[in-house]
Protein backbone atom coordinates (compact mmCIF):
# COMPACT_ATOMS: atom_id res chain seq x y z
CA UNK A 1 0.00 0.00 0.00
CA UNK A 2 1.12 3.51 -0.65
CA UNK A 3 1.38 5.98 2.17
CA UNK A 4 -0.01 8.92 0.23
CA UNK A 5 -2.21 9.78 -2.71
CA UNK A 6 -0.14 9.65 -5.84
CA UNK A 7 -1.23 11.29 -9.08
CA UNK A 8 -3.66 8.44 -9.70
CA UNK A 9 -3.66 5.98 -6.74
CA UNK A 10 -5.56 6.39 -3.48
CA UNK A 11 -3.81 6.55 -0.12
CA UNK A 12 -3.33 3.17 1.59
CA UNK A 13 -5.80 4.04 4.38
CA UNK A 14 -8.39 5.06 1.77
CA UNK A 15 -7.89 1.72 0.02
CA UNK A 16 -8.16 -0.22 3.30
CA UNK A 17 -11.35 1.61 4.34
CA UNK A 18 -12.84 1.06 0.87
CA UNK A 19 -12.31 -2.70 0.88
CA UNK A 20 -13.23 -3.17 4.55
CA UNK A 21 -16.46 -1.26 4.01
CA UNK A 22 -17.15 -3.19 0.80
CA UNK A 23 -16.73 -6.58 2.49
CA UNK A 24 -18.80 -5.52 5.49
CA UNK A 25 -21.62 -4.23 3.27
CA UNK A 26 -21.75 -7.45 1.25
CA UNK A 27 -21.83 -9.51 4.45
CA UNK A 28 -24.53 -7.30 5.95
CA UNK A 29 -26.72 -7.54 2.87
CA UNK A 30 -26.40 -11.33 2.60
CA UNK A 31 -27.03 -11.91 6.32
CA UNK A 32 -29.83 -9.33 6.40
CA UNK A 33 -31.71 -11.08 3.61
CA UNK A 34 -31.09 -14.52 5.10
CA UNK A 35 -32.11 -13.69 8.67
CA UNK A 36 -35.29 -11.83 7.70
CA UNK A 37 -37.05 -15.07 6.76
CA UNK A 38 -35.77 -17.24 9.60
CA UNK A 39 -38.24 -18.44 12.24
CA UNK A 40 -37.69 -17.15 15.76
CA UNK A 41 -34.70 -19.06 17.10
CA UNK A 42 -31.34 -18.58 18.85
CA UNK A 43 -29.71 -18.49 15.40
CA UNK A 44 -31.98 -15.68 14.27
CA UNK A 45 -31.25 -13.71 17.45
CA UNK A 46 -27.49 -14.16 16.97
CA UNK A 47 -27.70 -13.06 13.34
CA UNK A 48 -29.77 -9.99 14.25
CA UNK A 49 -27.19 -9.01 16.87
CA UNK A 50 -24.34 -9.57 14.40
CA UNK A 51 -26.25 -7.55 11.79
CA UNK A 52 -26.71 -4.65 14.23
CA UNK A 53 -23.04 -4.77 15.29
CA UNK A 54 -21.93 -4.75 11.67
CA UNK A 55 -24.36 -1.91 10.88
CA UNK A 56 -22.86 0.25 13.64
CA UNK A 57 -19.42 -0.69 12.33
CA UNK A 58 -20.46 0.52 8.86
CA UNK A 59 -21.58 3.79 10.42
CA UNK A 60 -18.20 4.20 12.18
CA UNK A 61 -16.20 3.20 9.08
CA UNK A 62 -18.28 5.57 6.94
CA UNK A 63 -17.64 8.46 9.31
CA UNK A 64 -13.92 7.67 9.35
CA UNK A 65 -13.90 7.38 5.59
CA UNK A 66 -15.71 10.70 5.15
CA UNK A 67 -13.37 12.50 7.57
CA UNK A 68 -10.33 10.92 5.92
CA UNK A 69 -11.65 11.94 2.49
CA UNK A 70 -11.73 15.56 3.71
CA UNK A 71 -8.20 15.29 5.11
CA UNK A 72 -6.80 13.39 2.12
CA UNK A 73 -8.67 14.40 -1.01
CA UNK A 74 -9.02 11.55 -3.53
CA UNK A 75 -6.84 11.72 -6.61
CA UNK A 76 -8.46 13.14 -9.70
CA UNK A 77 -9.42 10.74 -12.45
CA UNK A 78 -6.48 10.42 -14.81
CA UNK A 79 -6.90 12.67 -17.84
CA UNK A 80 -6.83 9.69 -20.24
CA UNK A 81 -9.86 8.20 -18.47
CA UNK A 82 -11.69 11.50 -17.99
CA UNK A 83 -11.27 12.39 -21.67
CA UNK A 84 -12.59 9.00 -22.80
CA UNK A 85 -15.74 9.14 -20.61
CA UNK A 86 -18.91 10.60 -22.10
CA UNK A 87 -20.58 13.29 -20.01
CA UNK A 88 -23.33 10.96 -18.81
CA UNK A 89 -20.72 8.53 -17.43
CA UNK A 90 -18.98 11.31 -15.55
CA UNK A 91 -22.33 12.45 -14.11
CA UNK A 92 -23.22 8.84 -13.19
CA UNK A 93 -19.80 8.39 -11.55
CA UNK A 94 -20.31 11.42 -9.31
CA UNK A 95 -24.00 10.71 -8.58
CA UNK A 96 -23.31 7.09 -7.67
CA UNK A 97 -20.53 8.04 -5.25
CA UNK A 98 -22.62 10.78 -3.59
CA UNK A 99 -25.65 8.51 -3.24
CA UNK A 100 -23.54 5.66 -1.87
CA UNK A 101 -22.04 7.96 0.77
CA UNK A 102 -25.53 9.16 1.75
CA UNK A 103 -26.74 5.57 2.04
CA UNK A 104 -23.63 4.53 4.02
CA UNK A 105 -25.22 6.65 6.76
CA UNK A 106 -28.94 6.29 5.99
CA UNK A 107 -29.00 2.47 6.05
CA UNK A 108 -27.40 1.97 9.49
CA UNK A 109 -29.20 4.98 10.99
CA UNK A 110 -32.61 3.69 9.87
CA UNK A 111 -31.65 0.24 11.19
CA UNK A 112 -30.68 1.76 14.52
CA UNK A 113 -33.91 3.75 14.61
CA UNK A 114 -35.94 0.63 13.78
CA UNK A 115 -34.17 -1.41 16.46
CA UNK A 116 -34.71 1.34 19.05
CA UNK A 117 -38.36 1.85 18.15
CA UNK A 118 -38.95 -1.91 18.28
CA UNK A 119 -37.52 -1.98 21.80
CA UNK A 120 -34.37 -3.96 20.97
CA UNK A 121 -31.31 -2.07 22.21
CA UNK A 122 -27.99 -2.30 20.45
CA UNK A 123 -25.01 -3.41 22.51
CA UNK A 124 -22.09 -3.05 20.10
CA UNK A 125 -20.14 -6.31 20.10
CA UNK A 126 -21.98 -7.24 23.31
CA UNK A 127 -19.88 -4.70 25.22
CA UNK A 128 -20.88 -1.09 24.47
CA UNK A 129 -24.57 -0.27 24.98
CA UNK A 130 -25.69 2.41 22.54
CA UNK A 131 -28.42 4.89 23.42
CA UNK A 132 -31.81 4.45 21.82
CA UNK A 133 -31.95 6.47 18.64
CA UNK A 134 -35.71 7.01 18.98
CA UNK A 135 -38.18 6.14 21.76
CA UNK A 136 -39.81 2.71 21.86
CA UNK A 137 -42.89 2.89 19.63
CA UNK A 138 -44.14 -0.20 17.78
CA UNK A 139 -46.03 1.89 15.19
CA UNK A 140 -42.90 3.92 14.50
CA UNK A 141 -40.88 0.69 14.19
CA UNK A 142 -43.37 -0.63 11.63
CA UNK A 143 -43.10 2.63 9.69
CA UNK A 144 -39.27 2.69 9.74
CA UNK A 145 -38.67 -0.97 8.82
CA UNK A 146 -39.55 -0.66 5.10
CA UNK A 147 -37.33 2.44 4.76
CA UNK A 148 -34.38 0.48 6.15
CA UNK A 149 -34.99 -2.32 3.67
CA UNK A 150 -35.54 0.09 0.75
CA UNK A 151 -32.35 2.00 1.58
CA UNK A 152 -30.39 -1.28 1.88
CA UNK A 153 -31.62 -2.48 -1.51
CA UNK A 154 -30.88 0.93 -3.05
CA UNK A 155 -27.34 0.76 -1.65
CA UNK A 156 -26.95 -2.79 -2.98
CA UNK A 157 -28.06 -1.61 -6.42
CA UNK A 158 -25.56 1.24 -6.37
CA UNK A 159 -22.80 -1.12 -5.24
CA UNK A 160 -23.62 -3.45 -8.17
CA UNK A 161 -23.51 -0.47 -10.55
CA UNK A 162 -20.22 0.69 -9.01
CA UNK A 163 -18.65 -2.77 -9.36
CA UNK A 164 -20.01 -3.13 -12.89
CA UNK A 165 -18.53 0.21 -13.91
CA UNK A 166 -15.16 -0.67 -12.36
CA UNK A 167 -15.11 -4.02 -14.18
CA UNK A 168 -16.11 -2.33 -17.44
CA UNK A 169 -13.19 0.07 -17.07
CA UNK A 170 -10.79 -2.74 -16.21
CA UNK A 171 -11.75 -5.36 -18.79
CA UNK A 172 -13.42 -3.51 -21.67
CA UNK A 173 -11.80 -0.08 -21.61
CA UNK A 174 -8.54 -1.58 -20.28
CA UNK A 175 -7.67 1.71 -18.60
CA UNK A 176 -6.39 0.09 -15.35
CA UNK A 177 -8.85 2.04 -13.22
CA UNK A 178 -8.83 -0.69 -10.53
CA UNK A 179 -5.17 0.14 -9.91
CA UNK A 180 -6.39 3.29 -8.15
CA UNK A 181 -7.87 1.03 -5.44
CA UNK A 182 -4.84 -1.20 -5.11
CA UNK A 183 -5.66 -3.90 -7.67
CA UNK A 184 -2.89 -4.07 -10.23
CA UNK A 185 -0.87 -1.32 -11.83
CA UNK A 186 -2.19 2.20 -12.37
Amino acid sequence: MTSRNTASRYHGLSIALHWLLALTLVGLFVVGNYMADLPFSPTRLKLYNWHKWAGVTVLVLSALRLVWRQVRRPPALPERIRAAMPGWQTAAFHATHHLMYALFFAVPLTGWAYSSAAGFPIVWFGVLPLPDFVPVDKALAAAIKPFHALAAFALAGLVVAHVGAALKHQFFDRDRLLGRMGIGPV
